[in-house]
């Protein structure tokens, strides 16, 4: 069956589906992007990714194309359409076309929305998860404003492939001797003295919300949580480590660098952070059954 892609109020053959080319998000990376997860037909943390959709769309002052309610119709109706049960939905937002020209546009365009779904492979993820993931370090040469999820990603398309030809699974960004996150994930280690640590919040990170999920998790384990800077020297001497993102949800790393860290093993805090993410979700809809019902789809 052809996939399915909802461009600018039309749903369209995936391969059929495009832009014009004076769209800003194409001109300029004038926009922003979500990426929502979706097992088992339920939507996890939505309401998390379209509270930060939002969020971003006002810092760059970019008019919101529909409202939360019909964007999630939208989101339904197309892993519907694309009769998926575990899948990634991908929304973009840009400032829409005009003529290129560096400043806003006279007249506040029509802003451009696109949204698609592909399949979400969950055994993969947890077949990664047990064996543990590699990084590896890079610059952090991203512009100043990473708290908004723009769909200007170089820098981060840099670091990736960096990791990729490395043969690992993830690149930690470094800027001023400190880890800030992984290039579509936030970092996360477990000192020997039982801490997780993760960057705190502010201009130079992106608040993730599979992170604010996994401390909610941290919090109803009992486990002691800190958000501060942490070095890769700190990281290479910490317990274990670990990076979660809305793609990878928490996944433990055994090495940085090629060093190994901890035991080289994914570490029993990770394990437990992730078994707790998942239950979190898959209690999701027996917690809040008339919730459930309304966001299942299959």
């Amino acid at each position: 069956m052809p996939r399915i892609a909802y461009v600018n109020g039309r749903y369209t053959r995936h391969a059929e589906a495009g832009v014009h080319i004076e769209d800003r998000g194409y001109q300029f990376a004038d926009g922003v992007y979500e990426v929502c997860l979706v097992l088992n037909g339920v939507f996890w943390d939505e309401e998390g990714h379209l509270a930060r959709l939002d969020r971003s769309l006002n810092e760059l002052a970019i008019e919101k194309p529909m409202t939360t309610r019909a964007m999630r119709l939208v989101m339904e109706t197309l892993v519907r359409k694309n009769r998926l049960k575990d899948a990634l939905v991908y929304m973009q937002i840009t400032r829409g076309v005009a003529p290129r020209n560096h400043p806003f546009p006279d007249g506040a365009p029509n802003p451009s929305i696109v949204i698609t779904a592909k399949r979400f492979d969950f055994s993969k993820s947890e077949e990664l998860a047990k064996k543990g993931a590699k990084v590896i370090t890079a610059p952090d040469i991203r512009w100043g404003r990473v708290d908004i999820k723009s769909i200007s990603l170089l820098p981060n398309v840099l670091a990736k492939e960096a990791a990729k030809r490395a043969g690992a699974q993830e690149a930690w960004l470094v800027r001023d001797g400190f880890i800030t996150e992984g290039g579509s994930s936030n970092a996360w280690i477990v000192t020997r003295q039982g801490e997780i640590v993760t960057h705190p919040l502010g201009n130079d990170i992106l608040g993730g919300i599979t992170r604010q999920t996994v401390l909610k998790c941290a919090e109803e384990l009992q486990m002691k949580v800190v958000e501060r800077p942490f070095t890769k020297e700190e990281a290479l001497k910490a317990a274990e480590a670990f990076f979660t993102s809305a793609t990878t949800l928490v996944m433990p790393v055994v090495s940085i660098d090629g060093e190994q860290v901890g035991d080289g093993a994914p570490g029993s805090v990770a394990r437990r952070l992730r078994d707790a993410y998942i239950a979190k979700g898959q209690s999701a809809a027996v917690a809040a059954p008339e919730a459930a019902n309304e966001n299942r789809l299959l």
